[in-house]
């Protein structure tokens, strides 16, 4: 049985592709590839039908990972078929949290940056590095790259749950 993740930021062009990418490659290199299905989408649909920013493009390309993506909005349906879903910052978590049928539902959005054991647990948010420079973007790869092995170890145990 697959396991399901969804990672969410605002209009996804930047950050949840950018997690998206990150992650799916943690999870090849893991041998979990045919166990886990990663996808992305945005809280808002300003973006729908358009690709990922060219400086999440950039930052990712630099940095050995590849991405083919199409921005879509993500929609409470989806909750029934998804396992995780993961917010890249506290009003994403909320607004999905909000959005979520059911409390079991609600209790799937989890945030990002809760995985990393080295986040300052008080401001767990990934900043969206739309209206900045390339830096903000470098930034944004830093806390994803550094939050992937936690999650990929979440990840692995509820796989490992599911086959026994």
């Amino acid at each position: 049985m697959t396991y399901r993740v969804c990672f969410v930021c605002t209009g996804n062009i930047c950050r949840s592709p950018m997690a998206e990418a990150v992650f799916r490659a943690r999870v090849a290199e893991a041998g979990l590839d045919g166990l886990v299905q990663v996808d992305s989408a945005g809280t808002d649909g300003w973006h729908e039908g358009e690709g990922a920013d060219p400086r999440t493009m950039a930052v990712l390309e630099a940095n050995g990972h590849s991405l083919d993506h199409t921005a879509r909005r993500f929609d409470p349906s989806w909750f029934a078929r998804l396992d995780l879903v993961i917010a890249l910052d506290a009003g994403h978590l909320r607004t999905l949290r909000r959005l979520a049928p059911t409390e079991r539902d609600a209790d799937k959005v989890r945030l990002l940056r809760s995985y990393d054991p080295a986040a300052d647990h008080g401001d767990l948010d990934v900043p969206d590095p739309y209206y900045g420079g390339a830096d903000g973007f470098e930034e944004c790869l830093e806390m994803v790259e550094a939050a992937s092995a936690g999650l990929l170890a979440a990840v692995r145990e509820q796989v490992g749950g599911r086959a026994a």
